[in-house]
């Protein structure tokens, strides 16, 4: 994905079927890379994603097309210039006809989840911005961008690593993107935002131990409430702010009390 070297485009589909994404960085074969393999590469051969990287040094001026500067009131870094940003903006909008949201990879934007990263698998286009050294001038966020995003509590080179992983998670909502559509389904944060149950394959013995005897019953109502129970006691005990025990029903309750009980645990805690 050099700058302005294009896929295929992807086809407008409705629902999670198409999307295509413009990366606005100062490496670009960065997001490239990291979306050849697996799922998203996939994806992209079927059409599914269309993915287009613009450089802002492209659209620099000067000899040494310069696309950063000192910051005004002193202290360490620069700061990325306006003007090659917001060249480039304008070239990957004027890239597709199709409306776009245009987002900020950031540590002070909203943290990335995985209802946002639907939100933004159903959209026909996304532009993520990329930034270095100290950030990028205020000015040019206030009037280019529409939201800023973090994946996290923590800081980065740049923001490549976080557009990538936001063109992964949505690139595995479209339409035909996984083999096996229930995988998506079946993922941490996904229905009622619980994370994911343990999951087992051959050898049934090993040194490491046994695979659990229920999910070799082939009952499969005895598998799902299971399931749902290591579900309930993994975000309980891993991530209990994603759970309100208040809201759960009888039989969540009852599945999370026998789970705690397990483990030597006040099943009412």
């Amino acid at each position: 994905m050099s700058s302005e070297t294009q896929t295929q485009p992807a086809s407008r589909t409705a629902g999670h079927g198409a999307i295509r994404i413009d990366v606005v960085s100062l490496f670009p074969e960065f997001i490239d890379q990291a979306a050849a393999v697996g799922v998203v590469g996939r994806a992209r051969e079927r059409g599914l994603v269309a993915l287009q990287g613009w450089n802002p040094r492209d659209y620099a001026q000067g000899n040494y097309r310069r696309v950063d500067d000192r910051p005004f009131g002193g202290g360490p870094g620069m700061v990325m210039l306006i003007e090659p940003l917001r060249a480039a903006l304008a070239a990957a909008r004027a890239a597709d006809p199709a409306p776009a949201r245009t987002i900020y990879m950031s540590p002070q934007g909203r943290p990335l989840t995985q209802a946002k990263v639907r939100e933004l698998a159903a959209l026909p286009r996304l532009i993520l911005l990329c930034g270095r050294y100290e950030g990028v001038d205020e000015r040019l966020l206030e009037a280019e961008v529409d939201e800023e995003l973090s994946i996290g509590d923590y800081v980065l080179s740049g923001g490549e690593l976080a557009a990538a992983v936001v063109v992964d998670a949505v690139a595995r909502l479209q339409d035909g993107a996984l083999n096996d559509a229930d995988s998506a389904v079946q993922d941490s944060f996904e229905g009622d935002g619980l994370l994911d149950c343990p999951h087992y394959t051959r050898p049934v013995e090993h040194a490491l131990g046994r695979v659990p005897d229920v999910l070799l019953s082939g009952n499969h109502a005895q598998i799902a409430a299971w399931r749902r129970q290591q579900s309930l006691g993994r975000t309980a005990e891993r991530r209990p702010d994603l759970l309100d025990e208040s809201a759960l029903g009888k039989a969540d309750r009852r599945l999370l009390a026998a789970w705690r009980a397990e483990r030597g645990q006040d099943p009412d805690a």
